[in-house]
């Protein structure tokens, strides 16, 4: 089966809206998979976002099977230009365990790198991450503020896109610029 990658395109825009919202209402419930719907919707209306790196998944006939947007994040007011923030990443039901979100995930790190961007927070399952070279990133020096509740601290995780990134980059993340992340 062809599949291929691509950023975020207006012709997208709801139907990948709809998509992740669908995934999440499967895997997690109507009200929580509303709520990233709404992240979604938040991000792109904030300076965070970057279109180029809202990544979909295509199949052959062109219905999307895999989303992931990374976008801006600061520390503390810093690190904006530097530290992009993964999610929401979602693939759909029926296609998972075939590679797509590592696919989806490693084409973001690669296009992230190349626009300057030198490292990637998550907040997740560790099992799903780790194997993408993310590592607890409460051991790097970047903790959890007031408005990040993850269900274990090892669920905060970062990875760095350029050898020695994480060297200078370090904070308390707040998810206050957001009101569907809190």
């Amino acid at each position: 089966m062809r599949r291929f990658i691509m950023p975020m395109d207006s012709q997208h825009l709801d139907e990948s809206a709809r998509f992740v919202e669908d995934v999440f209402t499967d895997a997690e419930g109507r009200e929580s998979a509303h709520t990233v719907r709404q992240l979604v919707l938040e991000i792109r209306s904030k300076r965070f976002y970057l279109p180029e790196l809202e990544l979909m998944m295509l199949d052959e006939l062109g219905g999307i099977i895999g989303y992931a947007m990374f976008s801006r994040f600061h520390l503390e007011g810093k690190y904006e230009d530097e530290l992009l923030l993964l999610a929401p990443v979602a693939v759909r039901t029926d296609r998972q365990r075939q590679h797509i979100s590592k696919d989806i995930i490693e084409f973001g790190f690669r296009r992230a790198a190349e626009m300057g961007f030198t490292a990637v927070l998550v907040e997740g399952d560790p099992r799903n991450y780790k194997t993408r070279g993310f590592r607890t990133s409460h051991d790097l020096g970047i903790v959890a503020g007031k408005t990040v509740a993850p269900p274990s601290p090892e669920c905060l995780m970062v990875k760095e896109l350029a050898e020695g990134a994480l060297r200078h980059i370090s904070g308390v993340v707040e998810y206050a610029d957001y009101q569907y992340l809190t």
